[in-house]
């Protein structure tokens, strides 16, 4: 493939936030593999690409969690496309509960979404890179993984774990040409994920569930909640050679949340 024809792979893109970065990524210029555990949704977002930009694009069913289906992802992609640019890694898992009434289950399936399906596909991804001399990876982390969370210790943990692992990625293959940055979202209050917490959300705060959107807001100094567009908007910026000088990073897109 020439040099202009970028391959990108969008770990969890087959609904909400990653069907918006898979649709920006191919807007772009990308060519992009959906990978979603949800095949139908993975492959109609692919179906919905093709029909509207100028790019190629392939639904995988893959559980990101399962390193067997991982690396046959990545090896599919290759089949495919032939090399690979960029990974995005957007699937996540949230369940919220006070600590004391936390299930293992919840707290196991937390850290196996958020962090060690992380792990497992840069670590199949960058072989990939290695052998091409370059390359570039994007956790869609959250402004959870810089300050606790209540009643969000899963969730909370894993991310945080997920800078730990995104500085180290960029330790390691620095060399390779390859760089590694997080990017830390806000409260994307239109989410799906954000609209199914809203019941223990509300009962966290001890407010009606139509109350608990504007807490939220209040927290944020330019008083909105984040959108796909500014997480899209910090993917291609940090993913582009403008951002060439840029590794290890975790990127606040919190309105003025979090700051550090």
């Amino acid at each position: 493939m020439s040099g202009l024809q970028r391959v990108a792979i969008v770990a969890g893109g087959g609904q909400n936030l990653g069907e918006a970065l898979s649709h920006r990524l191919a807007e772009d210029g990308y060519h992009v593999v959906v990978a979603d555990l949800n095949e139908e949704s993975a492959k109609n977002v692919a179906t919905e690409i093709e029909s509207t930009f100028s790019s190629k694009a392939i639904g995988i069913k893959v559980d990101l969690t399962d390193e067997v289906e991982v690396a046959s992802m990545v090896e599919k992609t290759v089949t495919e496309f032939g090399q690979i640019d960029l990974l995005v890694y957007n699937a996540g898992y949230a369940k919220s509960s006070k600590i004391t009434d936390f299930e293992l289950n919840a707290w196991e399936t937390s850290v196996a979404v958020n962090l060690t399906g992380y792990f497992l596909c840069a670590r199949e991804v960058s072989k990939v890179m290695i052998d091409q001399g370059y390359g570039n990876i994007i956790q869609i982390n959250s402004k959870s993984g810089k300050v606790g969370s209540k009643h969000n210790s899963g969730y909370s943990a894993s991310k945080f774990g997920g800078v730990g692992l995104t500085q180290s990625l960029a330790l390691d293959l620095a060399e390779h040409n390859i760089r590694v940055n997080s990017i830390m979202p806000g409260n994307l209050l239109s989410s799906p994920m954000f609209q199914s917490l809203l019941p223990q959300y509300a009962k966290k705060l001890g407010i009606p569930e139509n109350e608990v959107e504007q807490v939220y807001i209040d927290k944020v100094p330019l008083k909105r909640g984040c959108e796909y567009d500014d997480i899209a908007n910090a993917v291609i910026f940090y993913a582009s050679e403008k951002a060439a000088y840029c590794t290890g990073q975790s990127i606040n897109v919190t309105g003025g949340q979090v700051m550090f």
